[in-house]
């Protein structure tokens, strides 16, 4: 396991939501940006968050291998293009990090 990636981002969400695996801005920017839609190209992802690619191909790896972005190949325009979504775990866990988020901040 790599210093960057600790024992605390493999562990699943806290009971109350919170998940250290994706409170990571990156991460939390890209599952922001997954969940309204049903997928995404990964291009169009890295122009509207703005990252570098392999920046952020560091990050879906890590929300992959957590089980919360699934990848789709597919050639388009005679290129090979890679499509993302938020997986139903993904989606959850997302969710819960955001309920939790606002349960910290309640009324400040």
């Amino acid at each position: 396991m790599s210093p960057a990636h600790s024992a605390e981002d493999t562990t699943a969400a806290a009971e109350d939501g919170f998940d250290h695996l994706i409170h990571a801005p990156a991460r939390l920017r890209i599952c922001a940006a997954l969940e309204p839609v049903r997928e995404i190209e990964f291009g169009t992802l890295l122009s509207v968050l703005g990252l570098s690619k392999s920046a952020l191909s560091k990050h879906i790896s890590m929300l992959a291998d957590a089980g919360y972005v699934a990848q789709r190949r597919a050639v388009r325009d005679t290129r090979q293009r890679t499509w993302l979504h938020l997986t139903e775990s993904g989606r959850s866990a997302y969710q819960g990090h955001v309920a939790a988020l606002r349960r910290i901040v309640g009324d400040a």
